[in-house]
């Protein structure tokens, strides 16, 4: 699978969350395939940031601002763009923000939701919607066994009701509105947790242990042991763009449902064992220190997701293997930190993992 297989020149596509660290990747990539890119989202979210490092905003036809609370502001991005394609990516992604502001985490990820498809009911171009989830959708019991995508969803925190919501509205809406011959196509789609360059979101685990390595100062960790699916932001990001082209292909049946996005199972491992690979990649004098805080907001100990639904039947796979994936993260951390050109970085990575997808 190579996600350009399909034709992107010339296609228009909205990217809502444009300025966020996965909608600036995305937006760059979709650029770098042709199509004309528009964005739907607020300021971006920390300073510094993926989309004025990397320039995002030259590989935009249309960057607009707006909250997605908003519907008319939403209808009128939507009807301004036009567009065939929608990858849905605004959000509110963090679990410990979801603590601090529960109703705005709902409001945003739910609602939101809401609002992008229905102003999609009103957009005669549209063929196909990406709706973006999380891996924390699932009840998750901490089992073994990792997540298939029949597994009931549920929660624990409000991030992760937010998300479970968003997925029941997604179904109904495909459901309800979308889902006679010549409607649009919905999809969702959940990965696992990503790394990678221009990511300085509060409370992630890399962004984190690189401010503590450039400071000389050893990276803290709050739940060392906890297991989560770790992988390079531009592996979901392929099968986003690849389930986008079935949507759009009018022959393929059953794409119009839930997907799992996560890596091999080598790429399970723990917050301390991912942090301590990022300090042997970063090189001396960066070192982890293992001191669990108390009283921390709950988060999950384990967490899996099974992609054999996604390489079966989208033949995708995973390309950048634990190491090389933090290999990446750090090389593109430090390109920035030496004054590098962060938008040529950033499609050098891109196409490199093309390469591999076509090798």
């Amino acid at each position: 699978m190579s996600a350009g297989s399909g034709s992107w020149r010339g296609r228009r596509v909205l990217v809502t969350g444009h300025t966020g660290f996965k909608g600036g990747w995305l937006c760059h990539w979709l650029r770098w395939l042709g199509a004309e890119v528009h964005g739907l989202a607020l300021d971006p979210p920390t300073e510094p940031n993926l989309f004025s490092v990397a320039r995002v905003g030259e590989a935009l036809a249309a960057d607009v601002r707006a909250d997605i609370r908003d519907a008319d502001a939403v209808l009128r991005a939507m009807r301004a763009a036009a567009p065939e394609v929608v990858f849905h990516l605004a959000a509110q992604p963090l679990v410990r923000e979801g603590y601090r502001d529960p109703l705005g985490t709902l409001a945003t990820n739910v609602i939101g939701t809401a609002n992008v498809l229905e102003a999609a009911r009103q957009t005669p171009s549209l063929r196909a919607i990406v709706v973006v989830a999380t891996d924390k959708v699932y009840e998750n019991q901490e089992i073994a066994a990792p997540f298939r995508e029949t597994d009931p969803l549920g929660a624990h925190d409000p991030y992760s009701a937010s998300k479970a919501a968003a997925e029941i509205v997604a179904a109904s809406y495909r459901l309800s509105f979308f889902s006679k011959p010549g409607d649009a196509r919905i999809a969702s789609a959940r990965s696992g947790n990503v790394i990678g360059g221009g990511d300085w979101a509060k409370d992630r685990l890399l962004p984190d242990c690189f401010a503590a390595f450039a400071a000389g100062q050893p990276a803290r960790l709050r739940y060392p042991n906890a297991v989560r699916p770790w992988q390079h932001v531009l592996e979901p990001l392929a099968g986003y763009i690849e389930l986008a082209e079935r949507l759009l292909d009018d022959t393929a049946t059953g794409v119009d449902r839930a997907w799992n996005f996560g890596p091999d199972a080598e790429g399970d491992v723990s917050v301390s064992t991912l942090a301590k690979l990022a300090a042997e990649i970063w090189g001396p004098p960066a070192s982890v220190v293992v001191e669990p805080q108390q009283d921390q907001p709950h988060e999950a100990g384990l967490l899996r997701l099974d992609s054999t639904l996604a390489r079966t039947a989208l033949d995708w796979t995973p390309r950048w293997y634990l190491r090389t994936a933090v290999a990446k993260t750090v090389a593109w951390q430090k390109a920035w930190m030496s004054g590098a050109d962060m938008s040529a970085e950033t499609l050098k990575q891109i196409e490199s993992y093309e390469r591999e997808m076509l090798a």
